[in-house]
């Protein structure tokens, strides 16, 4: 066994009968990620309430800010991007994601830092909410209670908005997202009601049921979508900005619950370059040797290919409320399929459902999160325990 391998298991070619056993599933999930992955609905409400009882209000005493900065890495980080596409092209002041420790240098007075992390001690959200409380900038903390984070707000009498911490962040999306919303809303920068929050958790609650571990592989969609994916190099684009945040969290959950290698992002700028991934030795190249023929239950020891998973936001924007008109977004993405179609890809269609940018967000995150958790459990792999993430936290420390 070579050095650093002692914690991995699993098999590489996924066992696809393995996802119709729900005993099977629950005993290889020994962390529960399925479990909290369905949560997600009550994390929601749970979020929402926890941040009605944190005092945003002072955030409002002092106006409008000059800008926003969401300090935050992985999955706090995303935070920023669902913030900035659910605010819309017409937010009143800019919105920017900040992954690395302290704040950009023009942070003042006259700026609101966020600073997000579940644990409460991540470095890249503690040294944002130090710099933030040394330069006077008004802050707002999310976290785990008790935690050092939660030390740092209190010290400047900032408001802090709990997360308890029953998962791994990864798995927590919804509990940090929805402060960050509603501290944001506090400010004006963004049109998020109660409603909104409600049909978004009642959307998250519906597509865990569609999602669970009993639900048969030709009625889950979850399930169906990790057999597609299944010995592939998915490809995951959005085609608009709000789709593009769910491509991007896809990316981040395939990657650290499954392991698979992604390439992910806007539709957009697929189209200045990465498309020709399609014409290339893992796409068309790959696919003109194969045996039309074949059964496809015996095509596993051929070549890896491609495998585009395509997230389509479908609309409810005017053309003059969104970045781009959605004729062009919808022209494109039925351009890539036919491309995909024509060069022998599979394609994997995700289209959003929902009266609101936050439920529709909700809409296409939900499957792909729990495909990527199925997609491990196929494979043998723990979704909870990545081995080499602890093994860098422990060469990377001092």
């Amino acid at each position: 066994m070579m050095e650093g391998t002692a914690g991995i298991r699993g098999q590489r070619v996924a066992d696809e009968a393995l996802l119709d056993h729900p005993d099977a599933l629950i005993e290889n999930d020994p962390g529960g990620m399925l479990r909290f992955t369905a949560s997600a609905g009550a994390q929601v409400r749970e979020a929402a309430a926890l941040a009605a009882e944190a005092n945003l209000s002072v955030l409002a005493d002092e106006g409008r800010p000059r800008a926003v900065v969401i300090a935050g890495i992985g999955t706090a980080g995303r935070t920023g991007d669902v913030l900035a596409t659910v605010a819309g092209p017409r937010c009143p002041v800019p919105v920017i994601p900040h992954r690395s420790a302290g704040v950009p240098g023009w942070v003042g007075a006259a700026d609101v830092v966020i600073a997000i992390s579940a644990s409460g001690r991540g470095p890249e959200a503690l040294g944002a909410a130090e710099a933030a409380a040394r330069r006077g900038a008004r802050l707002v903390a999310i976290g785990a209670p008790d935690s050092k984070l939660q030390s740092v707000a209190e010290g400047v009498r900032a408001p802090f908005i709990p997360v308890p911490r029953r998962a791994p962040a990864r798995a927590s999306l919804w509990a940090l997202t929805v402060p960050v919303l509603l501290a944001a809303r506090t400010l004006g920068l963004v049109k998020v009601n109660e409603a909104d929050l409600a049909e978004t958790a009642a959307r998250l609650d519906a597509d865990a049921d569609r999602c669970r571990p009993t639900a048969e592989s030709f009625v889950n969609p979850a399930k169906s979508l990790a057999l597609g994916l299944a010995g592939s190099i998915p490809i995951v684009w959005g085609s608009s900005p709000l789709a593009t945040v769910a491509a991007r969290r896809f990316g981040d959950t395939l990657s650290a619950n499954a392991r698979y290698p992604v390439v992910g992002g806007a539709l957009g700028e697929a189209g200045r370059g990465r498309v020709g991934l399609l014409d290339g030795v893992f796409g068309g190249l790959a696919e003109s040797t194969r045996d039309i023929f074949a059964d496809p239950e015996e095509e596993t020891g051929e070549a890896t290919r491609l495998r585009v998973v395509l997230l389509r936001d479908g609309g409810l924007n005017a053309d003059d409320d969104t970045d781009e008109p959605l004729a062009v977004e919808e022209r494109r993405a039925d351009a890539v399929q036919t491309l995909a179609e024509r060069r022998g890809v599979r394609c994997d269609v995700v289209t959003a459902e929902g009266g609101s940018a936050l439920e529709r967000l909700a809409s296409l995150i939900a499957v792909p999160d729990f495909a990527s958790i199925y997609l491990a459990l196929a494979h043998g792999l723990d979704p909870m325990a990545v081995p080499a993430v602890t093994e860098m936290k422990e060469l990377s420390n001092p």
